[in-house]
């Protein structure tokens, strides 16, 4: 929702979620403790602790198909008019909802489906928590969330305690507590609860998905990935997520937005599907960058000079798999730097780096040479890029997004589980309260909890699917 948020308090007060769970979305006062918690205690093991009584289910869920997916949108700014235009492109879609505080925004969106020759979707965001109001009276399928962090899990659990699917921005929750409360009420309620993590459909990452499933890198052993990507412009605007991001910079010394470099690499991987993640350590460089931006680029007597900032400005953070794999994660945003998510995917046999894209495969490639990816694209192109590549020119993100609204639909009117699921998307989240732990505790292990209880030694691998 595009709403201008004050640095402080942050933009959904702690105080506010204990008012949404007594109206009704199921938050308890466990939800409303803030990461701070986590620097009090966590003794070996405390992370483990389910709130869960029993196993997760024994199938991952596959809800009954449907015909046409009814999707209601909450936040409908830059990202989430992305996601919208791409529903637009979708066969078995109807818009019937569009939730955002930012009227103008709202009708802008709204004009686009109208144009469509859809009919004109009903309008919420009189108040910040109007999408519970929206879940309360639309008959929707799917609730499509593009909001501010601090959104995300009450969005996701009012619209799954009123009976539609829930899809979220990224990370899906920040504390324990919520990725927990997302994983509790998606079994409750049976519904799925998927994490947008448009990283996943990226073409490189999918042909290596692609790769590694015809053994061509050998026993994957090691990954290295991250989120590397200098946010400062962006944090100190007064638009768009200069009006909430920045808030976490001054609460928060963590690995905060590890998904888009994780996901793909947990794919690989098959975290929750024969692996799981057991437990990570993390550090942070000191916090430099914003305090030198805001020096440089803000003028005297602004508000954002009685701001603190604690982020340190690289985290790294090194996760051990249960069997025994290793991936490194690193977070820097604060800082000046070239774009990158690192991608490093490592075999007995060769191994995949990005940025700049290259491979190389023992006894194809020229020894200690690196091949470029497009030596390698036309035989190992990913089926569903070559399915899908025309469709998705224009789209956001080079077509990415396009492509993961595009599963996330079919899967719905197929009776499909979702590509990720709410395990995968508590999981790949835990990293940022786990390393905030971490981080004020000296780098000491943080153990993850294990959020299928179990069924990961059983559940069915991510296959090759195509359109």
């Amino acid at each position: 929702m595009n709403r201008s948020f004050p640095a402080s308090p942050p933009p959904m007060d702690r105080r506010d979620l204990l008012k949404l769970g007594a109206a009704g979305l199921g938050l308890g006062a466990a939800s409303a403790l803030g990461p701070a918690i986590l620097r009090a205690a966590a003794p070996d093991g405390a992370f483990q602790t389910s709130p869960i009584p029993g196993p997760a289910p024994e199938t991952l869920l596959a809800a009954p198909p449907l015909d046409v997916v009814r999707v209601g949108f909450v936040g409908v700014g830059l990202q989430g008019g992305s996601h919208v235009e791409s529903f637009l492109k979708l066969q078995g879609v109807d818009i019937v909802a569009i939730c955002d505080t930012n009227e103008a925004r709202a009708r802008e969106v709204a004009g686009w489906v109208v144009a469509s020759g859809r009919r004109e979707p009903k309008l919420y965001g009189r108040t910040p928590t109007d999408f519970v109001r929206m879940c309360e009276t639309e008959e929707m399928d799917l609730v499509f969330n593009s909001t501010p962090w601090e959104w995300h899990v009450p969005v996701c659990v009012a619209a799954m305690e009123n009976g539609s699917h829930a899809a979220t921005e990224v990370p899906a929750a920040y504390t324990l507590e919520d990725c927990w409360k997302l994983v509790e009420v998606a079994e409750a309620r049976a519904k799925h609860c998927a994490m947008m993590e448009n990283c996943n459909y990226d073409r490189p990452e999918m042909m290596v998905f692609h790769m590694a499933r015809l053994g061509l890198f050998g026993e994957i052993l090691h990954a290295e990935c991250g989120y590397l990507h200098d946010l400062r412009a962006i944090k100190f605007e007064d638009a768009h997520e200069g009006l909430w991001r920045r808030w976490h910079a001054t609460q928060r010394d963590a690995n905060l937005y590890p998904t888009h470099g994780l996901g793909p690499v947990a794919n690989v991987m098959d975290i929750n599907r024969g692996d799981a993640f057991a437990y990570l350590v993390s550090m942070s460089s000191p916090s430099r960058g914003l305090q030198e931006w805001r020096e440089a680029h803000v003028p005297a007597g602004d508000p954002k000079w009685s701001e603190r900032y604690v982020l340190g400005d690289v985290n790294a953070s090194l996760i051990k798999t249960v069997n025994g794999r290793t991936i490194y994660v690193s977070h820097d945003t604060n800082l000046p730097r070239p774009y990158s998510r690192i991608h490093m995917v490592q075999g007995t046999r060769g191994l995949f780096q990005g940025y700049p894209d290259r491979v190389y495969v023992e006894g194809r490639s020229p020894a200690h040479r690196w091949d470029e990816m497009s030596a390698w694209l036309e035989e190992f192109d990913h089926p569903l890029w070559k399915d899908l590549d025309q469709m998705s020119a224009g789209a956001g993100h080079g077509g990415m997004d396009f492509i993961e609204d595009y599963r996330l639909v079919k899967c719905l009117r197929e009776g499909l589980p979702t590509d990720m699921n709410v395990y995968d998307a508590a999981a790949i989240s835990a990293v940022g309260p786990l390393s905030e732990w971490s981080v004020a505790n000296g780098s000491q292990p943080a153990a993850f909890p294990d959020f299928t209880r179990g069924r990961w030694r059983t559940w069915p691998k991510l296959e090759i699917f195509r359109a």
